[in-house]
């Protein structure tokens, strides 16, 4: 049987869609005029920084859980079997590493913008070129994937394409333009529990269809899916338990531990232990949504077995055989196939929602800001709210760019896998090697974007030219690599016949996308150091305090103290509960040593919305001080607290 197969929404479909629509709109009307009415740039972009663990940990969830995700890990799973599965053992270090290492950095030096931090760590060259490549990043990343899924889902059930397309771009540009960052964070926790909804629903009316859950595992056995620990060391194997296992980590710390998105959400908590907090509660829900793609994948196979909708020709591309068994699964369930569409847009919107505020953060803090330090803060929200709004439209025309892109979609997910391994390679470069200067960490970023774009263009353009060999080239599927969701695995068309391994150059293009993250980074850090090495590395002294995590000290703790001083390993990071000025200090002498005085005060203000609990920690704190020390000392004490 011929031809792309349609099936139709009924109105109960339409209804349920529709309130996705008016909740999350009305979230952020909710949010736009009650509290603070979003009238500082404080409220508007980092909500106050007053956000608890729980909602931050899901809108991290959100963020990293998109469209291309949820239609993704089921068809990588059916086509491939449950190696992918073994991505979860990534998350481990994935999250702890962010939760014990840069969000510590992060928060103590008071940030809004994560690429505040390479100013601090290098100089503004530097920042300006972490926040230029970031919304190169996400410019190019929001457009497609708001298009790929209205695209699957006007292919398999005929909805109309850009009016799905623009009720998703104007509802998300109103919320996040309107509610700020609390918006945005509380829409994602709506959202999530639509995305758990959906899936759920499919997994359990379609494994009931199928015969139960015994039934679908000894289906999915039978027919090879389930797979077993593949150790297989080569890194041009696409998935083994080392690329998804130890490349995965890399992959999520571009993600968790320095993209603009999830360091916001970070930096929006009231306290530290609560940021740290929510990385440990995303951990256990990321195995959940993982499990919960995985088991649809079987369920999918239970049904149809190696005879797919592909292999018949009901859909064209494996993005739109996921949307095709749902229909299929509640074709007489009316409403419960609306839920799954809500489901999938969920995960556009929270994604997207996160793309516009991060970009409105890191343009109005790293480009605007630091050029007039005068502004008024009325004058700055309002603008922080226009960005948001620009952004908006800029993601619609993108969409309509990625209409007519064709196969070159593809490529542009893959720019955004190719950027975050380089990004995260500056960061360590200037968190973990203290010796690193500002022209190694310039030279090693260059380094690294080159390295990144060469290989990823010529792996895409081998790829194409072997499917072209094979007439298996089919433009519209949802491109390989996406490093946001890291569902990047997922529906590009594979060659499964055997062939010989590579060499030269095309074994460099032939490397599994699940390194790319480790192999820029580490170009970035190798390139950094030798370039700071031969230039002249940086001094002790010349360190802005709490900019470099002190791993090396600790490592390198059997060397004389005179060798780990020429190695800048001494200096610890400040420990935030010592005493109040800690946590600024640094970050306001920074400020005006840019000549940004008039930024300090609003740090000032900040400060003084510090919650009870800590104001009370700090005087109690300061009075054991004070009756510990000697009365000479307690003068010379008082003099010191009189001058910070």
């Amino acid at each position: 049987m011929g031809g792309v197969v349609q099936m139709h929404f009924t109105t109960v479909d339409y209804v349920i869609f529709a309130l996705l629509l008016v909740a999350s709109t009305g979230i952020g009307l909710f949010h736009a005029f009650s509290g603070g009415r979003q009238r500082t740039t404080q409220e508007f972009l980092m909500a106050d920084r007053s956000m608890s663990c729980l909602p931050v940990s899901l809108s991290l969830l959100a963020t990293f859980q998109s469209a291309v995700a949820i239609l993704g890990a089921p068809s990588e799973v059916y086509t491939f079997g449950t190696q992918y599965w073994f991505l979860g053992c990534s998350y481990f270090l994935g999250l702890l590493i962010p939760a014990h290492v840069f969000i510590p950095v992060f928060y103590r030096l008071r940030l809004s913008s994560a690429y505040e931090y390479l100013e601090l760590r290098f100089n503004k060259t530097v920042r300006i070129c972490g926040t230029v490549t970031f919304i190169f990043q996400m410019v190019i990343y929001m457009g497609v994937v708001l298009y790929a899924p209205a695209l699957a889902l006007n292919a398999v059930t005929g909805i109309d394409l850009w009016g799905a397309v623009l009720a998703m771009g104007l509802v998300c540009t109103l919320y996040t333009a309107l509610g700020g960052l609390k918006a945005v964070i509380w829409t994602d926790v709506f959202q999530t529990v639509v995305m758990f909804a959906g899936q759920l629903a499919v997994i359990v009316v379609g494994a009931n269809q199928a015969g139960g859950i015994a039934e679908v595992w000894r289906k999915a056995t039978n027919g090879s899916r389930i797979a077993g620990l593949d150790l297989n060391p080569d890194p041009l194997e696409r998935h083994t338990f080392w690329t998804l296992g130890v490349g995965g980590v890399f992959l999520m710390l571009a993600l968790y531990g320095v993209n603009q998105a999830q360091v916001q959400r970070y930096l929006s908590s009231r306290t530290e232990k609560e940021a740290i907090m929510s990385c440990y509660i995303v951990f256990p829900c990321q195995q959940i949504v993982l499990c919960l793609g995985c088991m649809m994948g079987l369920v999918m196979f239970a049904r149809y077995g190696e005879d797919s909708p592909l292999d018949k020709g009901f859909v064209k591309s494996n993005d739109q055989m996921v949307l095709y068994f749902v229909m299929d699964v509640f074709k007489d369930l009316p409403g419960l196939a609306g839920l799954f569409v809500a489901c999938l847009f969920s995960g556009a919107l929270s994604t997207i929602s996160s793309a516009f505020n991060s970009l409105a953060t890191v343009t109005m803090e790293d480009l605007i800001k630091p050029h007039f330090p005068n502004m008024t803060e009325a004058k700055a929200t309002l603008l922080s709210k226009g960005l948001a709004l620009v952004y908006g439209l800029v993601c619609l025309a993108m969409a309509y760019v990625a209409s007519i892109m064709g196969s070159v979609l593809q490529a542009a997910f893959s720019i955004f896998g190719m950027i975050g391994g380089p990004l995260l390679g500056v960061f360590c470069l200037g968190l973990f090697f203290p010796w690193a200067n500002s022209t190694g960490a310039l030279v090693g970023l260059v380094a690294g974007l080159a390295m990144a774009f060469w290989i990823g263009i010529g792996s895409f353009l081998l790829r194409m030219s072997e499917a072209n060999a094979m007439g298996a080239l089919n433009t519209t599927n949802l491109p390989l690599f996406d490093n946001m969701t890291t569902a990047v695995m997922t529906t590009l068309v594979s060659a499964t016949t055997a062939k010989l391994r590579p060499t030269g150059v095309e074994a460099l293009y032939s490397l599994s996308y699940m390194w790319y993250s480790a192999h820029n980074s580490t170009v970035v850090v190798v390139v950094g150091l030798l370039v700071s090495l031969l230039t002249g590395p940086m001094k002790e002294k010349d360190l802005m305090p709490g900019t470099v995590f002190p791993v090396m000290g600790t490592l390198l703790f059997f060397l004389p103290e005179r060798y780990r001083e020429k190695l800048c390993c001494v200096t610890p990071l400040p420990n935030p509960h010592k005493a109040k000025e800690t946590k600024t200090l640094p970050y306001q002498r920074a400020k005006k040593d840019g000549n940004k005085a008039a930024q300090c005060k609003e740090d000032t203000v900040t400060e003084d919305k510090e919650t009870e609990s800590d104001r009370a920690q700090t005087e109690q704190e300061d009075l054991e001080i004070r009756m510990a020390l000697p009365s000479c000392q307690l003068t010379t004490h008082m003099v010191q607290e009189t001058a910070l």
